[in-house]
Parts: structure tokens; C-alpha cells; sequence
């Protein structure tokens, strides 16, 4: 078998756990948090593009419920094509998330957000400090450290830290003192699991067609996932995600052949209950499909479970890039079609 370790997105997957416990040990929750409170806005909308739209979406499902301000995943690339649509009424902390910090729509919200609502406050959480995101002078800016800036195309541990960090910040049930042990926690169960998820990985077969499924947040886990899958393996691989309770209401009709389905399931009890059911049903009715479902969850909701969850789809996708003769840190090279941070938008200016 090919040694994974030498692609630097598998070495950045493994170094998730160290990159965690390091991180929750200096992450000044508290200050973050009283400088939260102080905006007073009556709303958190958590944006990015592709994986750091996805990361709003684990989150906003996960915080669902909490007392306090409402949360919303709003993808920068809505915003930037329709501003005037969401600029606009009462005050909203806009929370942005950006490894390259770079990408055009992260410039290009801030460009909208600077004709449109220059009072609203920003949090801007990115991996590269000399990013126009790490440079913007009117927002509170985190800076992630510097081995979270994936060098390989496929976001992994830029996605996790990020989602983390947004989940330290903003569920109300972790005390701020608890966050250096929660992710200390986090990182512990991951590093104990990663022997246990290669090897299924390695072990899986390489899939006509894979769906990844789960409730909630797990259900954005699940979507980013199987992005995952299809961005290394260039799209050989097509990849579909879903509800648990979603995905009877057509979009099993994907199911065909040798495909493949991994169910992330629950770690609450009654939502549990429609992943077990879901899971009989798969296995009756596609015997030609592997059907998986691990457990991995974690005691502390499936918002926190999330990361380890989509730890196991980045080995599955770097373990089949390879084996499909990629380059799996950059599976796109020589097509011109997909890079590691998205060029060939046009900004088109925003009027007041």
C-alpha cells in the first residue's frame, strides 16, 4: 500500500488532535465572549464559502435552541451576489470564517459590508493573519495558528479548528475555564480513534458512489464529507449527503449499484432512534452497498462530535484519492478548474 504519509493533507489530518490541545490552552474565551456581549446585536450570522459556509451550517444547527441571540449560517457567496437582500434592519455580528482568508467573496462581503453597514460588527476567524480577513481593521480578528493553514487543497484541519473555535465561543452550556479541557478532550478522543478510522479506511473499498448521512449538525458533517470525497477525488467519485429523516423523500434514489453509505449517527437518545431505523431499513433494501455506522460521537452533543465525525471522510477521501493515482494534495493540477483558494470571480461594486 502507498504510504499516505507522504501527502501533506494526510500528515495535516493526523495533526488535528495536537493542533486542538494546543489551541484550546491560549483561546481567551472569556474576553471573546464579553466582547460579544457588547456588540448588542440581536443576531450571529456565520458565513463563509464551501467548507467555511459549512462550518456555520454544524454550527448554527448545533447552537439551535440556545437562549440568547439566534444564530444563522449565511453563506458569503449569497451575500455577495445579493447584499441589498441581507444588509440591511437591526444590527447583526457578522462571524466570518476564511483559511485563506483571501477568497474573493471573503473581500467581497467585507467590501459590501463597508457600503451597506459599516456599524455592523465583525469577528472575523481565519488562518492566515496577513489575510485581507486578519487585516481587517474594523473587526475583532482570531488568528489561528499558523499549522492550521493547510498547505494540501482539501480544507481539514483549518475546517475543524475553526468549527471548534466557533463552538467555544458561542455554546453556552461549555463554562470558558472548561474550554482548555474540552478541546484537550476532543483531541485525546481523536488521537485514540485515528489508528481505528485509517485502518477502516484503508479497509473500505473504493466506491462507485458514497452518501454520507446523520440529523442535525451531523447532517452538515455529513455535507462536508462528501465534499470531501468528490474534491479529492476530482469528482470521480460522486457524493451525496442527507438527513437521516431527509433522505427517504427522494434523494435515495442515488442509492444504485456500488454505492457506498456512511450514517453518522446521534448521540441524543430520540434522534438516535430514526438513525437505528434508517440504518435496518438501508440494509434490507441495497444489500450491493456497504453500509457504516461508526461510533465516534462524543458525550458532549453531536455540535462537538462533528469534527471527528468528518475526520473519518477526510482519510476515507485522501485513502481513495490515492488510490485512484491523484495528486491528493492538489487532485486538480493541469485541469484549471478548481484551485485551492477560488479565483475567477468578478466583484461587481455595491452601491448604498
Amino acid at each position: 500500500m502507498t504510504d499516505l504519509t507522504a501527502h501533506a493533507t494526510f500528515r495535516e489530518i493526523l495533526a488535528q488532535p495536537a493542533i486542538w490541545a494546543a489551541w484550546g490552552a491560549q483561546l481567551p474565551v472569556a474576553n471573546i465572549r464579553q466582547w460579544i456581549a457588547q456588540t448588542g446585536t440581536d443576531g450571529v450570522w456565520f458565513c463563509g464559502a464551501g467548507t467555511s459556509a459549512y462550518i456555520g451550517d454544524i454550527l448554527a444547527a448545533g447552537l439551535e435552541g440556545q437562549p440568547g441571540n439566534r444564530f444563522r449560517s449565511t453563506p458569503t457567496t449569497d451575500i455577495v451576489a445579493r447584499p441589498h437582500t441581507y444588509l440591511r434592519g437591526t444590527p447583526k455580528l457578522i462571524v466570518s470564517f476564511g483559511r485563506s482568508g483571501n477568497s474573493t467573496e471573503s473581500i467581497g462581503l467585507l467590501t459590501a459590508l463597508d457600503a451597506l453597514v459599516p456599524h455592523w460588527p465583525r469577528l472575523n476567524i481565519t488562518c492566515n493573519a496577513g489575510s485581507a480577513l486578519g487585516q481587517d481593521a474594523k473587526a475583532k480578528v482570531i488568528t489561528l495558528p499558523e499549522a492550521t493553514h493547510d498547505q494540501g487543497f482539501a480544507m481539514t484541519s483549518s475546517f475543524s479548528t475553526m468549527l471548534l473555535t466557533a463552538a467555544a465561543l458561542f455554546d453556552a452550556s461549555l463554562a470558558p475555564e472548561d474550554t482548555p479541557t474540552r478541546l484537550k478532550d476532543l483531541a485525546d478522543t481523536l488521537q485514540s480513534l485515528l489508528p481505528a478510522l485509517t485502518a477502516s479506511a484503508r479497509a473500505a473499498r473504493l466506491p462507485q458512489r458514497v452518501v454520507f448521512l446523520g440529523s442535525g449538525p451531523l447532517a452538515f458533517a455529513a455535507r462536508e464529507a462528501a465534499l470531501k470525497v468528490m474534491e479529492l477525488a476530482s469528482g470521480q467519485i460522486p457524493a451525496l449527503w442527507d438527513s437521516t429523516l431527509g433522505f427517504r423523500h427522494g434523494p435515495k434514489s442515488f442509492t444504485v449499484g456500488a454505492t457506498d453509505l456512511w450514517l453518522f449517527r446521534s448521540a441524543d437518545p430520540h434522534t438516535r432512534a430514526y438513525d437505528e431505523d434508517l440504518l435496518a431499513e438501508l440494509h434490507a433494501q441495497f444489500p450491493a452497498s456497504r453500509i457504516t455506522a461508526p461510533e465516534i460521537y462524543q458525550p458532549h452533543g453531536d455540535l462537538w462530535s462533528a469534527p471527528l465525525y468528518v475526520a473519518l471522510a477526510q482519510l476515507l477521501a485522501v485513502t481513495w484519492s490515492d488510490a485512484l493515482g491523484l495528486n491528493v494534495d492538489d487532485p486538480f493540477a493541469g485541469q484549471g478548474t478548481l484551485t485551492r483558494v477560488v479565483s475567477g470571480v468578478k466583484l461587481h461594486p455595491v452601491t448604498p
